[in-house]
C-alpha cells in the first residue's frame, strides 16, 4: 500500500555524527527542536525534481503489494521514502509484449515534438524532509539552521557497507553552506543525505575553459583525468567548454541534459569502470544542482551493500546519500548540455520514465556486460534518435579464442560467456567513460554544425537546434574511512591492468540475492533475447561434438598413413 507521510514522521534510529552505532543519545529539550522545525521543509513542498514541480508529487512509503503507481516499484522500495505523482497527472506508460527499446523507439516515432512531460512511476526520495542553508558544528554534533541550533546525528551505516563518515567528514561538510534530506526526531536531525550548496551550477555561464589537445573523445578524456585521481580531492568545478555564437550566457531557468559518470573506486576491484546517468533538470537562479533529476539503474536482482535501488533520484542523494551516494565512494564528472527549449529534456525523461516501468516489471533485466548502466542510457538515447557513435566491441577474435580456454582453466560455461559477451560488446556500451567520450564529440558535431548532413533522428535534430552550451562538471569524492577513487577505466584492457593477477587478492562485496517473486510477474513478459555468448556456446558445442571427434579421426588416419606407406586411406590396407 501508499500511506502518506506527515511533515514529522516516526523517530528515526540514530548513530553518532562520527558514524560509529549508538543509540539515539539523550533528549535535546523539546523546544530546541520545535523551534527549528520552522527551518525544515516537506520534501515536496517546494522546488523541483528535474523538471517536474516537486509541487505535483505526494510523498509517500511504499509497501509491498501496492498498485499505484506500479505494484513492482512498490515492492522494491517498500518501506522506503519515495514521491508518487499526483492523480490526474500524465503517467508514463509501456507497451505490452515488446522489449523496452522497442518500446521506446515505437513511442518516440509517433509522439509529438511539443507533447507534454510524462511522470516516473515513482521518484526515490528517500527522506520525508529537507533544510537548505544550514551549517554542520565544527565537532558534529550540532545543525545550525536559520532558526537556530539543533542535535545532529548520521544514520546508521548498512551492515554490508564497508565504510562511512568520519571526522574527515565533518570537518568537510562543516566548513560549507548544506542542504539536508532526513527526519526531525524529538532527538533532534538525523540526516540520509548531506549536500554541500557550494557545489552550483548557474545562474550564469561558468567561466570558458578552452578545450584540451586532439579531438573531442581525447579532450573529454583529458578533462575527466587532468586532475589527481580524478579529481577526487580536487576541488569542485564547473566550467563550460561550449556556447553558441550569441549567446549571452544567460542560463537561468534553461532546462539541462546531463551525462554522469562516476569513477572507479578505490577499493572494489569490480567497479574500475565506473558507473553512468543521464541527468535533466533547469538551471536556478541561486545555482542549487541538488534538486536535478538523475536517472540510476543498478541490478534489481541483488541487494546492494550500499542500499542502491534503480530509480530517477535527486541529484543531491544520488551523490550524497550517507549509504547509496556515490560521491562517498569515487570521483564524479558531468557533461551538461544546458538548452534554449525544454523538448528534449522533455523526450528524455519521459522515455526514461517507460524504461524505469519495462526495468520494474523484468521485462529488461539487467546484465553486467550489455545491459547495464551505460548500454540501458545509450540504448534509450539511440532509441530516440541520437545516434551516439559506436566504439566497437573489444575485441571479437578474443572473444571466440578465450571461450574455451575459459571454459577449461575455470570449469565454468558460465564464466566464459560472460567473457565472451564483455569482450563482444560496444565498448560504449561496456565502459561508462567512452560513453561519455563518444557523446561529448557527438553534441558537440550536433551543435556546432559539424555533421555535413542535418540530422535525421528525432533527439539529435532537437540537440542540433536547441544546445546553447556545454559545460563540464567536477566532483571530488566526499572524505571518509573509505579509500579515494580515481578516474574510471575507458577500455576492458586498461581496467584488466587495474585488477591484482591473483584472484585472492581482488576485493568484491559479497552480495545476496533479491528474487523477483513470481506473481509480481506480467503474463505478456517475452524471453530474455539470446546474448552473443548463447551462440557461441552452441558454435563450440558443435565444434566439441563434431568437430573433435572428426580431428582425432584425421590425425589417426595421417599417423597409419606415416607408419604404412600401403595404408590406403579410402579403403584401408590393400
Amino acid at each position: 500500500m501508499i500511506i502518506s507521510v506527515s511533515l514529522a514522521c516516526g523517530a528515526a534510529q540514530a548513530v553518532d555524527a562520527t558514524g560509529g552505532a549508538g543509540a539515539t543519545g539523550a533528549a535535546a529539550p523539546a523546544t530546541n527542536v520545535n523551534a527549528n522545525a520552522n527551518a525544515i521543509a516537506n520534501a515536496v513542498t517546494d522546488g523541483w525534481l528535474g523538471l517536474y514541480d516537486a509541487k505535483a508529487f505526494s510523498l509517500s512509503i511504499a509497501g509491498a503489494g501496492a498498485s499505484p503507481p506500479s505494484r513492482q516499484a512498490a515492492w522494491y522500495f517498500r518501506g522506503e521514502t519515495v514521491a508518487v505523482p499526483k492523480s490526474g497527472l500524465p503517467l508514463a506508460g509501456y507497451e505490452p509484449g515488446v522489449r523496452a527499446f522497442d518500446d521506446v523507439e515505437h513511442w518516440a516515432s509517433t509522439r509529438a515534438p511539443d507533447a507534454a512531460l510524462d511522470y516516473p512511476p515513482l521518484v526515490w526520495v528517500a527522506a520525508p524532509q529537507r533544510i537548505r542553508d544550514a551549517r554542520l558544528a565544527p565537532d558534529g554534533k550540532e545543525l545550525i539552521t536559520s532558526s537556530g541550533a539543533m542535535p545532529f546525528k548520521f544514520v546508521p551505516k548498512i551492515a554490508l557497507n564497508r565504510s562511512y563518515a568520519d571526522a574527515s567528514s565533518i570537518k568537510f561538510f562543516a566548513s560549507r553552506p548544506l542542504m539536508l534530506r532526513g527526519t526531525l526526531t524529538p532527538e533532534g536531525f538525523v540526516a540520509r543525505s548531506v549536500w554541500p550548496e557550494d557545489f552550483a551550477f548557474g545562474p550564469d555561464a561558468p567561466a570558458t575553459r578552452a578545450l584540451p589537445a586532439g579531438d573531442a573523445t581525447q579532450a573529454m578524456r583529458t578533462l575527466m583525468r587532468e586532475m589527481p585521481q580524478g579529481g577526487a580531492q580536487s576541488p569542485y568545478a564547473a566550467m563550460t567548454l561550449w556556447q553558441r555564437p550569441g549567446d549571452t550566457g544567460k542560463w537561468v531557468g534553461k532546462p539541462v541534459l546531463g551525462l554522469m559518470v562516476n569513477g572507479a573506486q578505490g577499493d572494489d576491484d569490480e567497479a574500475h569502470g565506473g558507473h553512468f546517468a543521464i541527468v535533466t533538470g533547469r538551471v536556478q537562479a541561486d545555482g542549487n544542482i541538488g534538486d536535478w533529476l538523475v536517472n540510476n539503474f543498478y541490478s534489481l536482482d541483488v541487494e546492494s551493500e550500499k542500499g542502491i535501488i534503480a530509480a530517477p533520484v535527486p541529484l543531491d542523494n544520488y551523490l550524497a546519500d550517507l549509504n547509496a551516494g556515490q560521491g562517498w565512494y569515487r570521483p564524479s564528472t558531468m557533461l551538461v548540455a544546458v538548452l534554449d527549449d525544454e523538448r528534449a529534456a522533455v523526450l528524455v525523461q519521459s522515455a526514461l520514465n517507460r524504461v524505469y516501468n519495462q526495468f520494474y516489471r523484468h521485462q529488461l533485466v539487467y546484465y553486467h556486460p550489455n545491459q547495464n548502466c551505460a548500454s540501458i542510457s545509450v540504448d534509450t538515447l539511440r532509441a530516440l534518435g541520437w545516434d551516439v557513435p559506436a566504439r566497437g566491441p573489444s575485441s571479437r577474435v578474443l572473444a571466440w579464442l578465450g571461450y574455451p580456454f575459459i571454459a577449461l582453466k575455470d570449469m565454468s560455461i558460465g564464466k566464459a560467456k560472460l567473457a565472451f559477451d564483455y569482450l563482444r560488446t560496444d565498448q560504449t556500451r561496456l565502459m561508462p567513460a567512452a560513453a561519455l567520450e563518444e557523446a561529448f564529440a557527438s553534441l558537440l558535431a550536433l551543435a556546432s554544425g559539424a555533421p555535413p548532413q542535418p540530422p535525421e533522428g528525432k533527439l539529435a535534430a532537437m540537440l542540433a537546434k536547441d544546445v546553447v552550451g556545454l559545460a563540464f562538471l567536477r566532483f571530488p569524492q566526499f572524505p571518509s574511512s573509505r579509500a579515494f577513487g580515481d578516474a574510471p577505466a575507458v577500455s576492458t584492457w586498461e581496467y584488466r591492468t587495474l585488477v591484482p593477477n591473483d584472484p585472492a587478492l581482488m576485493q568484491i562485496v559479497p552480495v545476496p540475492p533479491r528474487p523477483f517473486p513470481e506473481d509480481l510477474r506480467d503474463p505478456d513478459l517475452l524471453p530474455p533475447r539470446w546474448t552473443p555468448a548463447d551462440y557461441a556456446t552452441i558454435v563450440w558445442a558443435v565444434l566439441t561434438v563434431v568437430g573433435l571427434p572428426w580431428l582425432i579421426w584425421r590425425w589417426w588416419r595421417r599417423r597409419a598413413r606415416r607408419r604404412d606407406p600401403g595404408y590406403d586411406l579410402g579403403q584401408g590396407k590393400t
